[in-house]
């Protein structure tokens, strides 16, 4: 028998703010462990939680892009459990009034675009970490509780997803809009993204749910790919055994590339939700939901498919210059200074691209903003230069601030794009190079190859190759 998987994710992103999410403590990653607390986020007796409001819009504005129903008032509820790095035993979060639900995500899966849905979006606080003191003979671990308090954005699926490669799109594609929406940097390196996936088994074509196995301890795409991938192959196995899987939460062991049993899991949660006595219903007005919506972008998928639409680029050309907002708006400021979408988008992907990677900065740091890389990209449309030229010229703009236009005078590069100019030039390579000329003529087509070469060679790189080859070709064309 065939099966199939089931799978959901549960996605935590922490939000892009300055402060906790109901008290003014910092949330800079990587500052000394406990510095960065209070007693709010310490849970002493006697303190009282302040909402966030950037938190809210934040949470708003995904919630949004998501095209989440807004349940207005939304409420705080508190989820009680026990957790060293929990300081108040219980965690402020949503779960009676979500501030979106019946939401949906588009991604591409194999040329399609398909859609997952979202349960829900709400808001709530992280714990702190646990430190385990890593030395043979140690029976102790450490808190570090300046992550107490970090708003969170969780964002919950419905069990839409039926292959590996499903979930890794939608973990891509989440990622993509919550840093075009400027909702988090998605950092997964600092916990800033963590993802946890469900996943459950069933014959294929069938419409019952398995038991379901929840995956922990995932802190890269790459984990939940090879974690999903194991339980499909570690569940298909029981199954056609004649086993039961049964519904638990499992670690992922990446060094041992496996998951182990972490605990049983009952079909409810045990955590006595109830409504935080301490906050109340939060009124989202048509005043807010309308300054929220209207901070929310063109999301990647609607802005690849107009820049092939209204660009005329390829797939896989308007498919990299999406990916992040970054490049593509930069590329479309390039657009208003040199409307040619093909040369500004090959000059981005073929050298700029390369150049900001090697550097490991990004196309905001570049120092070359969109005007003065489309006037160098329009003088190498326009033939004034060929394209070594060009790169000469972009490496000079970058490291003298100067324009393209005044460094082309400069240096002297301007091409040589006339024919009466290259004619000369194209008589001596002819004469200088009988090997070449021979195998040309003896049916060798790649034989101008070299020829172009040395033309470009005389002319110190000024010629136009293009020009060059079709005289070289119509030269030697006469001479058969």
């Amino acid at each position: 028998m065939h099966y199939e998987p089931v799978i959901g994710l549960e996605t935590h992103a922490e939000l892009l703010t300055a402060s906790k999410l109901w008290c003014g403590c910092s949330i800079r990653f990587g500052r000394p462990p406990n510095t960065q607390t209070c007693p709010v986020c310490l849970g002493m007796p006697g303190t009282l939680p302040v909402l966030n409001e950037r938190a809210l819009e934040l949470a708003l504005r995904a919630a949004l892009a998501l095209g989440c129903r807004i349940n207005r008032p939304t409420s705080f509820d508190r989820k009680n459990y026990y957790y060293p790095d929990l300081p108040k035993n219980y965690q402020i979060s949503q779960n009676y009034c979500n501030l979106g639900e019946d939401g949906r995500l588009e991604i591409p899966v194999n040329g399609e675009v398909r859609a997952v849905g979202i349960s829900n979006v709400h808001l709530e606080e992280d714990a702190g970490k646990n430190l385990h003191v890593d030395y043979p003979g140690a029976d102790y671990s450490l808190v570090d509780l300046n992550r107490a308090g970090t708003p969170l954005l969780e964002i919950v699926t419905a069990p839409d997803m039926r292959a590996v490669e499903e979930a890794v799109s939608f973990m891509q594609t989440l990622r993509r809009l919550l840093l075009y929406t400027e909702v988090s940097d998605c950092k997964m390196q600092e916990g800033s993204l963590r993802f946890e996936a469900s996943i459950s088994m069933r014959p294929a074509g069938t419409n019952r749910l398995g038991p379901r196995v929840e995956i922990k301890n995932l802190n890269s795409i790459k984990a939940v790919t090879a974690a999903l991938e194991y339980e499909v192959r570690r569940q298909s196995r029981l199954l056609q055994d004649g086993g039961e899987v049964k519904q638990e939460t499992r670690l992922w062991d990446e060094e041992r590339g496996r998951s182990a049993r972490m605990r049983t899991k009952e079909e409810a949660h045990d955590y006595r939700y109830f409504p935080d006595p301490d906050l109340l219903p939060v009124a989202i007005g048509d005043a807010l939901l309308d300054r929220v919506r209207a901070t929310v972008p063109e999301l990647p998928l609607a802005r690849r498919e107009r820049f092939i639409a209204e660009h005329g680029l390829s797939d896989y050309n308007a498919s990299v210059l999406t990916d992040s907002k970054e490049l593509a708006d930069y590329f479309e400021g390039c657009l208003q200074h040199h409307e040619a979408p093909e040369s500004i988008a090959n000059w981005l992907l073929n050298v700029v691209l390369g150049q900001i990677n090697q550097r490991d900065i990004s196309i905001r740091e570049f120092e070359l903003g969109p005007e003065r890389l489309a006037e160098l990209v329009r003088l190498m449309d326009e033939g004034a230069i060929n394209q070594q030229a060009a790169r000469d010229v972009m490496e000079k703009m970058v490291k003298t601030g100067k324009t393209a236009g005044a460094l082309v005078k400069e240096l002297g590069l301007e091409q040589i794009g006339d024919e009466s100019d290259l004619a000369p030039l194209i008589e001596q390579v002819i004469e200088e190079n009988p090997g070449p000329v021979k195998d040309y003529l003896g049916g060798k087509q790649a034989a101008v190859g070299p020829l172009v070469g040395q033309v470009m060679r005389l002319s110190r790189g000024k010629a136009d190759p293009k020009l060059a080859n079709r005289m070289l070709r119509e030269k030697l064309e006469a001479m058969k």
